[in-house]
C-alpha cells in the first residue's frame, strides 16, 4: 500500500493486516511511500486522487485526478509492468481510460469497479425501502458511473421477483437517481 503521506499506508496496511482473523484470510499487508515497495505486483488497485467536495461533480474532478492517476500509474507500471490495473478513482470511467492510455497496457489489463459500487448501492437503497437483507437482492446497472449509470429493474429482483412488482415505478425512479448521486450524499436518510 502507497501513499504520500508518512504514517498513513503503514497504518492502513497495519489495520488491513489485523484484519485477516476476523475475516479469516492470511495475508502480509504492508505500507510504504516508496513504489518500488511494490515491485513485482500482479494487482495494482488505484483509489489516488482527491475527494470530491460539496457540490463538486465527478466531472469537476478530472483535471486534478488526471495529474495524479498519470502520475501513480506511471510509476507502477515502471515497478509492476505485468501487472492488472484496477481503477477507484473519480470521474471513474474517465479514469479507467486514462490510466489505460497513460500505462499502454492491452485493453483487458485496466478495468474500473463502477458496475459494482452502483449496483451495491442500488441493493442497499432496495433493502432498505422493503426491510429486507442485501443478500436476498441482486441488482443489474450498466452504464458510466455516476450520472449515466442506468439501473434494470426488471433484472433486479428481490428473491426472485423483479421490482417493479414490489416497489412503485416512482420509488423505484427515487432509488435510481440516488445511487447515481451516492457519490456525493453525506448522511443517512432521514
Amino acid at each position: 500500500m502507497i501513499d504520500i503521506v508518512d504514517g498513513v499506508p503503514q497504518g492502513k496496511a497495519l489495520d488491513m493486516a489485523q484484519m485477516g482473523p476476523i475475516e479469516l484470510f492470511d495475508a502480509a499487508v504492508d505500507g510504504d511511500l516508496d513504489y518500488t515497495a511494490t515491485a513485482g505486483s500482479d494487482l495494482v488497485i488505484i483509489t489516488s486522487g482527491s475527494p470530491r467536495k460539496p457540490g463538486m461533480t465527478r466531472e469537476d474532478l478530472l483535471q486534478i485526478n488526471a495529474n495524479i492517476v498519470g502520475s501513480v500509474t506511471e510509476n507502477v507500471v515502471k515497478n509492476s509492468p505485468d501487472c492488472i490495473l484496477m481503477m477507484l478513482t473519480n470521474p471513474l470511467d474517465i479514469m479507467t481510460y486514462h490510466a489505460w492510455k497513460v500505462s499502454g497496457f492491452p485493453s483487458h489489463r485496466v478495468v474500473g469497479q463502477a458496475g459494482v459500487l452502483d449496483s451495491a448501492r442500488f441493493r442497499y437503497f432496495i433493502s432498505l425501502e422493503l426491510g429486507v437483507s442485501v443478500e436476498d437482492i441482486q441488482a443489474l446497472v450498466l452504464g458510466g458511473h455516476g450520472d449515466t449509470m442506468v439501473p434494470l429493474p426488471r433484472y433486479t429482483t428481490v428473491n426472485g421477483i423483479p421490482i417493479p412488482q414490489l416497489i412503485p415505478e416512482d420509488r423505484i425512479e427515487a432509488m435510481a437517481q440516488r445511487t447515481r448521486d451516492g457519490g456525493a450524499e453525506n448522511r443517512q436518510p432521514p
